[in-house]
């Protein structure tokens, strides 16, 4: 498997907090069936802005002593960016990052209100010809209220990546009951752990696995954490199935809009 989603470089963000931690964040994945990570550190501006080349120096140093002390697991550079009118000119100044230095972008929005530039964002990286990848859709709040949102940017090829967590109740019910929705209905690309601390979320990976593969099968949880990801890696076309709007029953309504 690939974590799409990880926050393991030390002091970089509000991820590892030591290079010890780093390392046995690794081995963690390394554990449960991760043959390789992409660290997507926070690129917020003003406030986590540690640039591409000192990340990727991060990432060739760890990487080489992980192969001196033959830890076979692969590192690849990336960026969780906050959403920003300069998305672009982040990437353009080797500030911020693509996956893997491909089209793909991850990046993500304010978790409790809907951006008002979120569309003129998305419409402008397409425009570079980049690929924009939505992570952890589950957790915004104006999306459990209205998934729809969600159906609307994959219509406008906009992808997404799940938390394995999510599924688990890890980030709370309106969470796990979205996800779920998303999983049934073709809405989720990619899987990530978004871990932060060492025994934290690598340790319930397996558990997550056995939930999401009763919903969706063992083949899709492979294009979830193999396929679609090495396909972003080599900066391949994704070809995804089409999405079904999601529905809320009555009782999933009075949750996401009443429960705290």
């Amino acid at each position: 498997m690939i974590d799409f989603h990880t926050h393991i470089l030390p002091n970089i963000d509000d991820g590892s907090r030591s290079i010890e931690e780093t390392f046995n964040l690794i081995k963690e994945a390394k554990n449960v069936g991760f043959e390789a990570i992409i660290s997507t550190s926070h690129y917020i501006e003003e406030y986590y802005e540690t640039n591409a080349p000192e990340r990727e120096v991060w990432i060739n140093a760890i990487y080489e002593n992980l192969q001196a002390k033959n830890i076979d697991i692969n590192l690849y550079l990336g960026n969780e960016i906050y959403l920003s009118e300069n998305i672009i000119k982040l990437l353009e100044e080797g500030k911020a990052s693509t996956i893997n230095d491909t089209s793909y972008v991850l990046f993500e929005m304010p978790l409790n209100a809907e951006p008002m530039n979120l569309y003129d964002v998305i419409y402008e990286m397409m425009q570079y010809k980049l690929v924009p990848i939505l992570a952890h859709p589950e957790r915004y709040s104006f999306v459990q209220k209205e998934p729809e949102l969600i159906y609307d940017l994959i219509e406008k090829g906009v992808l997404m990546q799940a938390n394995f967590g999510s599924i688990l109740g890890i980030y709370g019910e309106k969470a796990q009951i979205i996800v779920r929705k998303f999983f049934e209905s073709n809405m989720i690309h990619f899987l990530g752990t978004d871990v932060h601390r060492q025994n934290s979320i690598y340790p319930k990976v397996p558990e997550a696995l056995v939930e999401i593969t009763k919903i969706i099968g063992d083949e899709k949880v492979k294009e979830l954490t193999k396929i679609n990801p090495r396909l972003v890696l080599h900066n391949k076309k994704i070809e995804i199935e089409t999405p079904q709007k999601v529905e809320l029953t009555l009782k999933e309504k009075i949750i996401m809009n009443f429960k705290k």
